[in-house]
């Protein structure tokens, strides 16, 4: 398969196939220029895709250290990430913030904005960066060279995770936002293609 060139901000989106809420099969998707390392790209094979859990409407986590949701990000249900504060705000159709986050991205990548999400996948890797694959793809945006943005699990290199969870809440990346694996599967479950996806400063 073709490799994508030149620099890429995050995961240029060559979709294979792409895993959307309900579904009951797990596909793939080809992400490029998702982050930076070298070594043997991961078979398609014996992929650990843990199912997704329950979410209950009434759900509250929101953490105790978390910032105040920024000023201006919209209204309705949508997720807001602010880019300098390297944290997500999940908030409901009533205004609820329902899960917040710390998360780890790139500074200043995506754009403050208002965006939404276009699609979804279980699992992705990149063609630009081997041995890196990473899951629970939401992508939302698109980066400076065209390249996919989107929130994901911490990524592996050759099966080992790129950072701790406890590094999360640092700038880290190419462009696409890291989570948490229980944050990121929440998220994937809880957004659906249109979604709106709102970047502050």
């Amino acid at each position: 398969m073709r490799r994508s060139v030149g620099a890429v901000w995050c995961c240029a989106a060559i979709l294979v196939g792409t895993a959307h809420l309900g579904s009951a099969s797990v596909l793939a998707a080809q992400d490029s220029g998702s982050e930076t390392s070298t070594g043997t790209p991961p078979g398609q094979g014996g992929v650990d895709v843990s199912p997704l859990p329950s979410i209950a409407p009434s759900i509250t986590e929101t953490r105790r250290f978390a910032p105040r949701l920024p000023r201006n990000t919209g209204i309705g249900r949508r997720v807001v990430y602010s880019n300098s504060l390297q944290w997500v705000w999940v908030i409901d159709k009533n205004e609820e913030v329902v899960r917040s986050m710390p998360v780890s991205g790139r500074r200043g990548v995506p754009a403050p904005g208002s965006y939404k999400v276009t699609s979804q996948s279980q699992w992705s890797f990149s063609l630009d960066f081997e041995g890196v694959d990473f899951r629970w793809m939401t992508r939302f945006a698109l980066g400076p060279e065209g390249g996919n943005i989107g929130f994901h699990e911490i990524p592996r290199k050759d099966g080992k995770p790129m950072q701790t969870e406890a590094q999360l809440g640092s700038f880290a990346g190419s462009g696409c936002v890291r989570m948490a694996t229980a944050d990121v599967k929440f998220l994937y479950q809880w957004a659906k293609p249109g979604t709106s996806v709102v970047v502050t400063r």
